[in-house]
């Protein structure tokens, strides 16, 4: 879909929806082309279908990917803050005509796929000696003393 058109198609959605920035949109059109070559899809065809927890994981993928730390910020900016959301996205495109889908699909496939604060957090969290994730009091250092004293 040419750019110009797709701008066009958000704006339509939005619309009718407008708890989504258009960048939001975007980025799961953009992380469904990433999740389809991650998985190693044809390029066209029955065989391309990516199921809803597939395209979460590309995603979360995607996101770590292009944001960094950041990815949980960049999300909740555009009003993404949970993978239901996704599932929002996604079917709003699928009704606009954007995307395809089979009967079995739906936004349920969505729900619950992954906490957005260890999916998107936990990745950047230290390491201790030990190799477990450390979790700190905010304002403490490692040595357990809070630095405001």
């Amino acid at each position: 879909m040419y750019e110009a058109a797709f701008l066009e198609l958000i704006q339509r959605i939005r619309e009718k929806d407008p708890r989504y920035e258009r960048e939001a949109y975007a980025f799961v059109r953009e992380g469904l082309d990433f999740t389809v070559k991650m998985l190693e899809k044809p390029r066209e065809g029955a065989g391309r279908h990516v199921t809803g927890q597939e395209l979460l994981d590309g995603l979360r993928k995607f996101a770590l990917q292009e944001f960094g730390p950041m990815a949980l910020t960049v999300l909740r900016t555009w009003g993404v803050n949970r993978s239901r959301d996704f599932g929002e996205i996604v079917f709003n495109l699928v009704e606009a005509g954007c995307l395809g889908r089979t009967e079995e699909d739906s936004r349920e496939d969505f729900d619950n796929g992954y906490d957005f604060e260890q999916a998107f957090r936990s990745p950047y969290v230290p390491k201790s000696a030990a190799g477990e994730r450390t979790t700190r009091p905010p304002g403490t250092s490692s040595a357990g003393k809070d630095r405001r004293e």
